[in-house]
């Protein structure tokens, strides 16, 4: 038996990046003699095991060979026989492909993984990477996490996730796992390449078409100097992850608020007129396809019907100021407004030439709300009132207060 740190942890570790969990694989060994040894088995689909005092993952060496359709059809081997190489060839990117001998601490690298390293390049390991189409999604995250260290993507690579993306293989994924995939992108570093890499390969048509629709659509350029919408969206994604670092809940909203601009009839374009109303149409299809968590989407449809008040706020009246906030559910969940205005600065301050801009909207509308928050029906007088009366009252004692936060 030989046991190798392999996989993320290997990799990080010559990349000088914090620790995270690590994973080894056994060769040369069985479930029967894991278990023997006090390891115990969790693998559903191939032998796993928790080490019995670290809890670490262990896994037996194995291969896999594709059987079905989709990232789930495949017959995998976890026979003693199996090779280190063996395994380290059937994993999708030659920096995950690199094992590390737990007795020796030598480097096994049989594809190179070290070398695209230190060039910074995300490449493939075989050809065998076309049989995974979750393949497609994995590479645009790791290029989502790994472009600010100088990571482009192999040539040969995008080749291969142009042909998954022709071949129908992506309309296989769960909704569940693109949204895993997604969601961990929008937590990285510069979730643009992601969006980039996807639309470039054509896989962002399939799986996320309402934002690969963006793309070509143009803006007014002196709101817009960037001019294309896709471009516009992924500067907002970037600005998410600078603002709220790690944030999926604010990077969503942040992905998703102008759907309705690829719905502008081409006689306005540039002009985007009531392209919040029409965004609400596919942000809610989006949602709906991939099982979209509820906060997640009623702060994205918050953000996609409201964004525009919020960048005029100064603008408001008073009671319209009230109506928002009350339209958000800022009362019930005050915390929804404050990322509301977040979401916002990031919109504004998504464009080309205005990275470093003050956006004191967000400022504004977080003091009004916070006015208005402070007023409650016992604090005000509602002796001899009655029902819609009470409301009527507290509304209005609302609105005075945001008039004189201002």
């Amino acid at each position: 038996m030989k046991i190798y740190l392999v996989g993320g942890a290997v990799r990080d570790a010559l990349l000088g990046l914090p620790p995270g969990d690590r994973d080894w694989v056994v060769v040369g060994s069985t479930q029967a003699e894991m278990e023997a040894q006090g390891f115990k088995a969790v693998g559903r689909d191939f032998p796993v095991f928790l080490h019995p005092r670290s809890g670490e993952e262990y896994a037996l060496a194995r291969t896999e060979r594709k059987s079905g359709r989709g990232y789930r059809g495949f017959v995998v081997d976890a026979d003693p026989s199996v090779t280190l190489e063996e395994d380290l060839q059937r994993r999708d990117f030659t920096i995950n492909a690199i094992a590390r001998d737990q007795d020796s601490g030598e480097l096994v690298d049989p594809w190179g993984g070290v070398r695209d390293i230190q060039q910074r390049v995300l490449r493939h390991v075989g050809p065998a990477f076309v049989e995974d189409p979750l393949r497609v999604l994995r590479a645009a995250r790791f290029l989502a996490r790994f472009a600010p260290l100088g990571f482009t993507l192999a040539p040969e690579t995008a080749a291969l996730m142009r042909q998954i993306a022709e071949s129908g293989e992506l309309e296989a994924l769960v909704p569940e796992r693109i949204w895993q995939e997604t969601r961990k992108a929008l937590t990285c570093r510069q979730p643009s390449t992601f969006l980039r890499s996807l639309h470039d390969t054509g896989a962002l048509a399939v799986i996320l078409p309402e934002l690969d629709a963006l793309y070509g659509v143009p803006q007014r350029a002196e709101f817009h100097p960037e001019i294309d919408t896709g471009i516009h969206q992924e500067m907002v994604s970037d600005m998410a992850a600078q603002l709220a670092p790690g944030d999926d809940l604010i990077g969503f909203a942040a992905l998703t608020h102008d759907l309705g601009k690829a719905l502008t009839p081409a006689g306005q374009l540039p002009r985007h007129i009531m392209h919040e109303q029409r965004g609400l149409k596919p942000l809610a299809k989006l949602c709906e396809r991939l099982k979209i968590p509820v906060d997640h989407r009623q702060l994205a449809e918050a953000v996609c019907r409201e964004h525009l008040n919020v960048h005029r706020i100064d603008e408001l009246r008073d009671a319209t100021v009230l109506e928002l906030i009350s339209r958000c559910d800022g009362f019930r969940r005050p915390e929804r407004i404050a990322q509301m205005a977040l979401v916002c600065e990031c919109d504004k301050r998504g464009r080309l030439g205005f990275e470093d801009s003050d956006y004191p909207q967000r400022s504004t509308l977080q003091r009004l709300h916070a006015a208005a928050l402070a007023i409650n029906a016992r604090d005000i007088a509602t002796e001899g009132l009655k029902g819609p009366a009470i409301g009527e009252a507290l509304a209005k004692a609302r609105i005075r207060a945001i008039g004189a936060a201002r």
